[in-house]
């Protein structure tokens, strides 16, 4: 007996990603058909742009698409998907020079309900455009109009060109956007530095759902101004900022902490922060499970201990760059990690391979683990080993004193590491990093990147799932590459960047062998020859970038060929 399609469409919609919906669709049509229904997701780079016709028709239940590296004309890409009569609710056309406002009025004219619009670092950004987005789609509930990109404002001679501010982000294009957004919940302000109080004022008074503001690298906006919009938004349940308590912190803002009702996520980047305004965050009961004091100064221990005493339930905390903790006071703030998944202590100088394991085995919903510059690889280990099933992700690379031993442990610790960064660790070698894999069979993201201690990494075992290599800068050689073709059939990212050794036969034994491989860089590798580029693309369907080596520049004739098939080759 069958299964009926709905029944398929429950199960295959419990993969991940839709990467994985790839090879089901080559097992039969009808999976070809399931498969092509769930896709959600499109991104659109140069490659592309010749199928996207067809990848419009093939997946007709997208709601989101996404511009990267995409280099085309944009407002007749926009203008082909608004007669495509897709589901669209989300368009991220972030990172180009020019904002494709003639394409966003077409597809206003076909798709109004689109509920998230990301135009982050776009070039020309000005009030108009923001009048016109919210003219345009008036049921936007997510706006990202972050870092616009208005050059670097010099004219040639090295004068100020008053030209490249004439169309500029201010307060009354806040004021045109957020009269036609009622329904906006988040929205991204940051790096709009030509914003003031009155930006914030206008947003809470017109946007009643409004529940999150980004607004890092805003000069003009004043404590006094996020005190007003914290006491005006009742809904408001995250806010992130930076270069708070510049010269110092008001009594405004403290005091505004007291009506943050909803606030939940908190984000003081690099900010002046004191004890002070830690024990009013304490007291104010907030219903708190982010904060994020990366970079900040100022406070103490006893300032964060207070605070996190009062917020057991916090499942995310960033305190990078906090050089007075260490091994001793990590132990006394971990009792109010119970609820604990991310911890961020980067930079953290002090700390050692005590903190690490302690966090590992005391803290029973720890996800990712983030000590990237500390003191990892000084200090013994625990007598006692507890084993955390739950940690995912570790990131300790930038740790000169890290070593072998302390992986080997870490694998033990963590039997279900899906990522590790040791990025730069010169203490680590091969011995260690195969015990990590072989330890740790749900690894699916490697970065080994410029570990010195790294020559050659024969696999003679399979990593079904390993996705994701970075290893840029290592010595190995064409027979390491063989076994690492060999044994990571699923590998998708592979980053060979200063990779000397490394030759065409390496090369050729991974595109060989890795049937998913999406990305390769082989920047600096001057022992591959751009002859080899051609066969790469065409035995290996799937490539969709390849980095060459810097001596390597494709014709304009290679370039085009390499685009027909899909993939796009960038000089290294």
């Amino acid at each position: 007996m069958e299964l009926a399609e709905e029944c398929w469409e429950s199960i295959f919609s419990l993969l991940e990603h839709h990467r994985y919906f790839e090879p089901l669709s080559l097992v039969c049509k009808r999976f070809l058909s399931i498969t092509n229904l769930l896709r959600r997701t499109l991104t659109i780079t140069d490659p592309t742009l010749e199928s996207l016709p067809n990848l419009l028709l093939r997946f007709p239940n997208l709601t989101t698409v996404v511009f990267r590296d995409f280099h085309g004309n944009l407002d007749s890409v926009l203008s082909m998907i608004s007669q495509s009569g897709l589901p669209l609710k989300s368009l991220h056309v972030s990172n180009h020079k020019c904002f494709p406002l003639l394409g966003l009025k077409h597809l206003a004219s076909k798709m109004r309900n689109l509920v998230e619009l990301n135009c982050s670092k776009t070039g020309s950004l000005k009030d108009s455009d923001l009048i016109e987005i919210g003219n345009c789609f008036p049921s936007l509930e997510v706006v990202d109009i972050s870092y616009p990109d208005y050059g670097c404002g010099f004219s040639p001679n090295g004068s100020l060109d008053f030209k490249s501010f004439s169309g500029l982000v201010t307060d009354y294009g806040i004021l045109g956007l957020s009269s036609s957004l009622k329904n906006l919940r988040k929205i991204d302000l940051s790096g709009n530095t030509f914003l003031t109080d009155q930006a914030l004022v206008i947003l809470s008074s017109n946007c009643l759902f409004l529940s999150e503001i980004g607004i890092r690298d805003c000069d003009f906006i004043t404590q006094n101004g996020i005190a007003l919009a914290i006491r005006k938004s009742d809904k408001l349940k995250s806010i992130f900022m930076n270069g708070i308590g510049i010269p110092s912190i008001d009594a405004c803002f403290l005091d505004s902490f007291a009506y943050a009702r909803s606030l939940s996520e908190l984000d003081l980047s690099n900010s002046f922060i004191s004890d002070e305004l830690l024990c009013l965050i304490a007291k104010a009961n907030l219903p708190l499970h982010k904060l994020v004091l990366s970079g900040c100064f100022c406070f103490t221990f006893d300032g964060i201990y207070f605070l996190l005493s009062k917020y057991p339930s916090l499942s995310y905390l960033d305190l990078e760059g906090a050089n007075f903790l260490n091994d001793e006071s990590m132990i006394e703030l971990a009792k109010f990690f119970d609820n604990l998944t991310f911890i961020n202590l980067r930079l953290c100088s002090k700390l050692t391979n005590s903190t690490l394991f302690y966090l590992m085995g005391n803290c029973p919903l720890l996800t990712i683990i983030n000590m990237e510059r500390t003191n990892l690889g000084v200090e013994a280990f625990p007598a006692e080993i507890v084993v955390n099933p739950r940690v995912k992700a570790l990131h300790l690379g930038w740790n000169n004193n890290l070593n072998d031993e302390c992986l080997k442990m870490a694998s033990c610790v963590c039997p279900s590491l899906e990522a590790l960064n040791i990025t730069y660790c010169s203490g680590v070698t091969k011995e260690g990093i195969l015990e990590i894999l072989k330890n740790c069979l749900q690894i699916r993201c490697l970065e080994i990147s410029k570990c010195q201690g790294v020559n050659n990494l024969e696999l003679d075992f399979e990593l079904p799932k390993l996705e994701v290599l970075q290893a840029e800068g290592l010595a190995i050689d064409d027979e390491s590459l063989a076994s690492i073709g060999k044994r990571c059939g699923q590998l998708s990212l592979l980053n060979l960047a200063g990779c000397l050794n490394v030759t065409a036969s390496g090369v050729g034994s991974v595109i060989m062998n890795c049937k998913t491989l999406k990305e390769m860089n082989l920047r600096w590798c001057n022992n591959v020859s751009v002859d080899i580029v051609a066969w790469m693309v065409l035995s290996r369907p799937s490539l969709r970038k390849i980095t060459l080596p810097c001596a390597s520049v494709p014709t304009a004739n290679q370039s085009n060929f390499f685009l027909r098939h899909g993939c796009l080759v960038c000089q290294g």
